[in-house]
């Protein structure tokens, strides 16, 4: 099945210049190296206001993306659908189909962020009600006829969206709650998780549940997992070097809204303490030799007992270009081949 890469932010790195261009110039020259690598597919990650810049505009550089590559899978993980005009979410996604050859699934997610909620989306009561609207808006969109959709969000006059892709979008929904697994397994493709093994098998459990009441085959579903993977020679070596950088990555989110309107340099994370150690360690993050990451994932994908596309979120936007390739090389050379 292969190993997916991500989840590419275009951050900038604490203490640099704000040099954002030189960002998605790395952005897509690691594009092209997780393509050269052998990695199946590719990930991006929205999000709004961060004072690093986390990558707010997924469709525009997907389609970047696309020009540059010309076989790898290219995934929104995920586009926040609350945030976005159904419409031009439609029309942007068929470009970047059109782009790519069929490259593209569409991940959609709720989003979190009261900042981001307030600027952009229906509201955060409304966020639920506004995903599922859009979830049946866009193969309607993506047909080419004309349609007309009234909803408690959105209400659209009659109209046929167009260019559609020559090759169907598969959308798959990203979350954790039982409300989103059910979305998905009602109006999406699949779903992309990062949930640890037990809950995993909860979402399963509820997704197929779902799908029974319609007259789905759970064959037909997707279900994609990503993780925080680091290859190493031990455990204590393999922290040592990367927990600062997962650390950081971590504690932006906490971070997010207070930079919204912060002014200035861009701050690094406190140091990671053995206690914060201990609390990344609980989570869906995989730090050590190249054959226990591998066993951790067949043992995931054996209790979950549904076949997985695993994601390594291994983009660690502190570690600088030479080392985050080192990493994928890694990653494609001792994982990849065994899941």
């Amino acid at each position: 099945m292969g190993l997916g890469f991500g989840l590419l932010s275009a951050q900038l790195r604490p203490g640099e210049s704000k040099d954002w261009e030189q960002a998605y110039d790395e952005t897509l020259r690691l594009t092209v190296h997780a393509e050269e690598a052998g990695f199946s597919s590719v990930w991006t990650t929205e999000h709004h206001f961060v004072d690093d810049g986390y990558m707010p505009s997924l469709l525009v550089t997907s389609a970047a993306m696309a020009a540059r590559t010309s076989t790898i899978e290219i995934g929104t993980g995920v586009l926040l659908a609350p945030l976005h005009d159904p419409i031009r979410v439609a029309e942007d996604a068929a470009t970047v189909q059109l782009i790519s050859k069929g490259r593209l699934t569409l991940g959609l997610g709720l989003g979190w962020s009261p900042v981001e909620l307030g600027a952009f989306g229906p509201g955060k009561r409304h966020r639920g009600r506004a995903t599922s609207e859009i979830l049946q808006i866009l193969p309607k969109a993506w047909s080419g006829d004309p349609f007309e959709h009234n909803g408690d969000v959105y209400q659209l006059p009659r109209l046929g969206v167009r260019p559609t892709p020559q090759r169907p979008i598969d959308v798959v929904v990203g979350g954790g709650a039982e409300p989103a697994v059910r979305r998905a397994a009602r109006y999406a493709q699949g779903f992309f998780s990062n949930a640890p093994a037990d809950q995993l098998i909860q979402q399963v459990r509820w997704a197929t549940d779902e799908m029974e009441k319609i007259g789905r085959d759970p064959r037909t579903f997707r279900w994609l997992h990503y993780s925080i993977m680091y290859p190493a020679a031990d455990f204590r070596r393999g922290w040592d070097v990367a927990g600062q950088h997962i650390w950081h990555l971590i504690w932006k989110y906490g971070d997010m809204v207070a930079s919204a309107s912060r002014q200035g340099s861009i701050p690094a994370a406190p140091l990671l303490t053995p206690d914060r150690r201990d609390d990344l360690k609980q989570r869906t993050v995989y730090v050590g030799p190249s054959e226990w990451i591998v066993e951790q994932l067949l043992d995931l994908r054996e209790r979950a007992g549904v076949p997985i596309d695993f994601i390594a979120r291994s983009y660690l936007h502190t570690l600088h270009y030479g080392a985050q390739t080192e990493l994928m090389d890694r990653l494609a050379a001792e994982v990849s081949p065994h899941v």
